[in-house]
């Protein structure tokens, strides 16, 4: 039975995350940004100067919401994860140096994309009984889409529902046990006996913590995302570019690399990768899945930002993918292929292929370092993903189900530290695929709504 289960997923994974799938979200992706007249390049120092310009702005959040910069602080807690140091690696690995290049494309149009999820996300919310601002995907379906449409919600929800416990919860609690033990072991804290007790007790202290600040509500969460996740970039963004200074001189050769790989993989990687197919299809999907765009999630947490105006929170989406894609992902590239440590071109790599790349420079210090940022990462993934399923949950139900959801969701770190769970990450990452199908065809309807939205807003000359 269980292996019938695991080759229907198997089908279905490499259908939602095949080739069909990226094409949609990079046509979407393409179609809203020839309707906007590619806004992403041409309002790029706008959208910049909006977002980097009211960070360091200090203001308070009117009750059930957040201040602008916790929402993006929160959206990025879901996307910035573990991926940005394991997933580059293991594109690389197979796509060649190539890859790079189709993540940066994929970003690109990317922005777009989230910057159209975010207004449209700001544009249709509504209250709840509570109080607080809800939004995302099932509510620009609800209310932009109409009562003919609502099915289309409730599937998004649905998924998102079944998504977060795996995707958002245990496999980030997996990562963190797994960085967290492999330092205390290199160090000889513990020993290999000792693993299990480790991780029940790291799957205890992460219920705790997640509960803590799950059930504290919106605005704790957003208090938490705003410190963490500027520490956590800022420190793993110092230390990557250290790296390439430290490597400067072959800088030129690898951005040559990069290039010609992406359209002659085989010229680079020595024939191991000889498709160009392969080298865009991992370096789109790596994009895809590191920036969120075109799944929906991260305008879940923009629709609590406490802004009148969709189109400025919507450049915070622009930031967004660029600060996830383009610099964090960029330099993880650039941290493995400036140091030049050995790629076993066309076999998976993961988090040990970034760990090399500081390590040859910095020496095995860093790979304290690393588990830190790994741990980081994972654990503000939690903390996003906890939102986004306690808003989908609501939508489903009623506000009478978050905390019990809270609770539940919390608890399955301990689940993630101890079991070994096999078939869920899986199965997980398929319904976060299956999350992107209603939410593109939402985005592909509302079109003209995005398009009004930015022609209203650019007519007041704010800018």
């Amino acid at each position: 039975m269980m292996e019938i289960i695991e080759n229907i997923n198997s089908v279905v994974n490499n259908f939602i995350w095949g080739v069909p799938a990226m094409l949609c979200i990079f046509g979407v992706g393409l179609y809203l940004s020839i309707r906007t007249h590619f806004l992403q390049i041409r309002k790029f120092p706008y959208a910049i100067k909006t977002t980097i310009g009211r960070m360091f702005r200090k203001r308070n959040a009117s009750d059930g919401a957040l201040t602008p910069f916790q929402a993006v602080c929160t959206a990025l807690a879901a996307t910035v994860g573990t991926g940005n140091i394991a997933g580059v690696a293991g594109a690389i690995a197979i796509g060649g140096p190539g890859a790079v290049f189709w993540m940066w494309i994929s970003a690109l149009l990317g922005m777009c994309t989230k910057f159209a999820e975010v207004t449209l996300a700001v544009h249709f919310r509504e209250k709840n009984t509570n109080g607080d601002l809800v939004g995302g995907p099932m509510y620009y379906i609800k209310n932009g889409l109409g009562e003919k449409w609502i099915w289309l919600a409730y599937l998004f929800a649905a998924f998102g529902v079944l998504t977060v416990f795996g995707t958002g919860n245990a496999t980030q609690v997996n990562t963190i046990t797994t960085a967290i033990n492999s330092a205390l072991l290199n160090y000889h804290v513990i020993s290999e006996g000792a693993v299990s007790t480790s991780n029940l007790i790291i799957g205890i202290v992460i219920t705790v913590l997640v509960g803590m600040i799950l059930l504290g509500g919106i605005k704790r969460i957003g208090q938490v995302t705003e410190k963490l996740v500027p520490f956590m970039a800022l420190l793993y963004i110092v230390l990557a570019l250290g790296v390439v200074l430290m490597n400067i001189r072959v800088l030129p050769a690898v951005f040559v690399s990069i290039i010609r790989g992406a359209f002659q993989p085989s010229a680079v990687t020595g024939g191991v990768v000889g498709s160009m197919f392969m080298s865009m299809k991992k370096g789109v999907s790596r994009g895809i899945f590191s920036n969120e765009a075109g799944l929906g999630t991260g305008s879940i947490a923009h629709a609590c930002a406490d802004t009148r105006k969709p189109v400025k929170q919507g450049m915070f989406g622009i930031f967004e993918v660029f600060a996830d894609t383009i610099v964090i992902c960029t330099l993880t590239a650039l941290v493995i292929l400036c140091s030049q440590v050995p790629v076993n071109y066309g076999a998976a790599a993961g988090a040990e292929l970034t760990i090399q790349g500081f390590t040859s420079v910095y020496g095995d210090w860093v790979s304290i370092f690393t588990a830190v940022a790994m741990c980081c990462f994972a654990f503000s993934t939690i903390l996003g993903w906890g939102l986004y399923g306690a808003r989908c949950i609501e939508f489903l139900f009623s506000e009478k189900v978050i905390k019990p959801f809270m609770v539940a969701y919390s608890l399955v770190a301990i689940l993630g530290a101890t079991v070994n769970l096999g078939l869920m990450w899986s199965i997980a990452e398929t319904f976060n695929g299956l999350m992107a199908i209603p939410n593109l065809i939402a985005l592909f309807l509302l079109s003209g709504t995005v398009v009004k939205l930015v022609k209203d807003y650019l007519a007041t000359g704010e800018e």
